[in-house]
């Protein structure tokens, strides 16, 4: 789908957004989940900056020194995937692991309730789309969380009765799965991260597959993200951008809502911004959408010329809550709940990414023990797979199996983990012992052990 253009000789510009429907066959299939977590910042210079740069060592992030050390080790990997080839310094990190972001898509979930309430075919795509922004304010954090160790998982419970669970089901190359599930709906993905490094910035492919599943009518929406850029990763003042098209698509029907994220400019010109349409399965449109993923969305119904229709108004959708003041991480209150122990169910599992003692290290300030446990947990990590290896034996994830099916994605194929349904089994029978709650016992005395739950098998 082309650029939107205000262009009021062309029927407007909501009709002049149409005319790039054609292009949506070319459309690449990744998910929202797999990529790297950044929070937003005024863009004052995209290019960086001398005054970007010490704004940056101010907030307790590079010093030039550090600046000009990290680029000795990183210039040679220019134009390669540094997904996980490169050790990092702690000093850029968050305290929350990527798995755990994958659980950020749930602070809104009541959107998709809507959604699966909702009568309107065309209404569940705004719903469910206005979800899938929803989580673009936390996931442009400039700061970077944790690889998950293989075996590594993250729950969450008490929030609108949801069951969220993330495994990371393969080390290398990084892949992840993820399953949440309430009354309303299933969500389930399988995420595969792909990067480019380009110098002072970072392109990110989110290979990957997203599903929600609408439990009332059965109905399957597919989700497709437009890709990521972190800017001024080494020099400047750090900021991400995601230009491009987001698709969401219901499978049975083919109805489909396209919204266009719009480049940012100097001077911070069009970011934010978000447009587009909820179309039917003649790719004519039904609903116009508006807003800034950073802000809010809103919709309206509209003729078929994308032009609003008699009588109508804008009608907002999705609002971002309020968030802490001078925080940081810059997290939103919803972050720091998935931090919480307060959020954990009943006899937390050993893998939960809570228990990391380099995530929990770093949110305690700490960056000197951080930094060891992060460099002794990788080093576990290594000698673990050398045993495997040694002894001819696999690893197999513990929550999520997988399946024969292989998605074709422009970066590659893509193998599907599917949730296995043990952990609902699991979890079912911790609640009917009437074991005592994670308030009763020092969760944080848990040993952090990922590997203790996978199986192994043979390679032959």
């Amino acid at each position: 789908m082309g650029t939107p253009e205000k262009n009021e000789s062309k029927g407007g510009f909501f009709a002049a957004m149409t005319s790039g429907i054609s292009k949506l066959s070319n459309a690449m299939h990744r998910s929202v989940n797999g990529f790297l977590g950044y929070e937003g910042v005024e863009v004052i210079n995209p290019e960086g900056g001398k005054e970007d740069a010490e704004e940056e060592a101010q907030r307790g992030r590079w010093k030039q020194e550090d600046r000009e050390n990290y680029w000795k080790v990183m210039h040679k990997y220019i134009g390669s995937d540094v997904t996980s080839m490169v050790t990092l310094p702690v000093i850029i990190f968050e305290p929350m692991t990527m798995i755990q972001k994958m659980a950020e898509l749930m602070e809104y979930s009541h959107l998709l309730n809507l959604a699966d309430e909702s009568e309107d075919p065309y209404m569940r795509l705004v719903y469910a789309s206005s979800w899938a922004i929803s989580v673009y304010y936390a996931y442009q954090r400039t700061w970077k969380p944790f690889n998950p160790i293989l075996g590594e998982t993250y729950e969450l419970t008490n929030h609108n009765g949801i069951s969220f669970l993330s495994e990371q089901v393969r080390h290398h190359p990084p892949m992840s799965a993820g399953h949440a599930e309430n009354e309303h709906f299933c969500y389930d993905v399988t995420s595969k991260l792909k990067t480019k490094f380009l110098g002072n910035s970072l392109d990110v492919y989110p290979v990957g597959r997203t599903r929600v599943t609408l439990k009332r009518d059965g109905v399957v929406l597919d989700l497709v993200p437009p890709p990521t850029k972190v800017n001024n990763l080494i020099f400047g003042r750090t900021w991400v951008d995601s230009p491009g098209e987001m698709i969401m698509t219901n499978l049975a029907t083919g109805d489909k809502v396209v919204l266009y994220f719009q480049p940012c400019g100097w001077f911070g010109a069009g970011r934010y911004e978000v447009d587009g349409y909820v179309y039917n399965s003649a790719e004519e449109p039904k609903i116009l959408m508006t807003g800034k993923w950073n802000e809010s969305m809103s919709y309206q119904p509209c003729d078929m010329e994308g032009e609003p229709l008699p009588n109508t108004e804008l009608k907002e959708v999705w609002h971002v809550a309020k968030t802490p003041e001078n925080d940081k991480y810059q997290y939103t209150h919803f972050a720091h709940k998935i931090n919480s122990f307060d959020t954990a169910p009943k006899k937390l599992l050993a893998s939960d990414s809570r228990l990391r003692p380099d995530r929990y290290a770093l949110e305690k300030g700490d960056l000197s023990k951080a930094g060891s446990e992060k460099s002794s947990l990788e080093e576990r990590q290594r000698a673990e797979k050398r045993t495997r290896e040694a002894k001819g034996q696999s690893y197999k994830p513990r929550w999520f199996d997988l399946t024969e099916e292989v998605t074709s994605t422009p970066w590659g194929d893509l193998e599907i983990y599917q949730y296995n349904g043990l952990y609902t089994k699991h979890r079912t029978e911790i609640d009917s012992s009437g074991s005592s709650s994670n308030d009763e016992v020092d969760v944080k005395s848990i040993e952090f052990n990922p590997w203790q739950y996978g199986n192994l098998s043979s390679t032959d």
